[in-house]
């Protein structure tokens, strides 16, 4: 399903991948507004869509929206509370670069009302599409699971001290899916060298995994943010690069496929 917000790939296994960053497209009232390094869209999660491109494959639900985080955050609540208190957060709809500088040209940030019907035209219609999959999967399979996919630049002080750990898994603390989905997948990048692993750390979830990660109800989720270093270039034109996506890719097919093999208890 495609529409002018989002594409739904529906799958045939219970697994549903979301990637709510990827999108980079600003519609032209917005863009007027923001300053000229905002064009470009620098703190997209680039390439998600390519580098999940097996998921498909694998039978998952993917979904995707369109536009920048800059139009709207999709992963944060829509009444804006902090989804880390106490540090510097970006917000439902950004005012501010990754690294703290203003988006928007002086006195054109977005009013409540703006940030209003942002939500009504952007945020609602995926997140609608979003708990209509899930429903759908949990329907068939008795269960839904979703793979929250994100990445990041590795380094930007205004967020965080030092060299961010390369692969984030965020189950909310384990509130956000069973037990045993959070102890294999972290057995899964524990059992590997090539990147650094933090679980529930810094990036414990954010707003999808929390408000859909209800494992009492059947829908377990999980979030994963990862370094761009990882896969791309870090600087502009902040390039795919294929060498070392390549290394990547396996890992984070396995991770899937750990979550599309386990089972709840009967």
């Amino acid at each position: 399903m495609t529409s002018n917000i989002f594409t739904l790939t529906p799958g045939s296994t219970p697994l549903l991948v979301s990637m709510p960053h990827v999108g980079s497209f600003i519609p032209d009232s917005i863009r007027a507004k923001l300053v000229y390094r905002a064009l470009v869209a620098e703190d997209t999660d680039w390439h998600m869509d390519k580098l999940y491109a097996f998921a498909s494959e694998m039978g998952a639900s993917t979904l995707v929206p369109h536009h920048s985080r800059y139009v709207v955050d999709l992963n944060r609540p829509p009444e804006n509370t902090p989804m880390y208190p106490g540090v510097n957060n970006t917000e439902l709809c950004p005012t501010r670069f990754f690294t703290g500088e203003p988006l928007y040209r002086e006195g054109l940030a977005p009013t409540e009302a703006e940030i209003a019907e942002r939500v009504a035209n952007y945020w609602q219609p995926y997140h609608q599409a979003l708990r209509q999959e899930l429903d759908r999967l949990k329907s068939i399979h008795g269960y839904a699971l979703l793979f929250d996919a994100h990445s990041i630049k590795s380094e930007l002080p205004w967020l965080f001290e030092g060299k961010l750990t390369d692969l984030n898994l965020g189950t909310v603390t384990g509130n956000a899916c069973a037990p045993e989905v959070r102890e294999s997948l972290t057995q899964v990048l524990n059992q590997q060298s090539r990147y650094t692993v933090a679980v529930d750390g810094r990036f414990k979830g954010g707003y999808i995994t929390r408000n859909y990660g209800q494992p009492g109800q059947g829908i377990h989720a999980v979030q994963l943010e990862k370094c761009w270093s990882t896969y791309m270039r870090e600087v502009p034109p902040y390039a795919w690069a294929p060498e070392i996506a390549g290394q990547l890719q396996p890992l984070l097919r396995q991770l899937l496929q750990t979550m599309l093999d386990w089972k709840p208890a009967a």
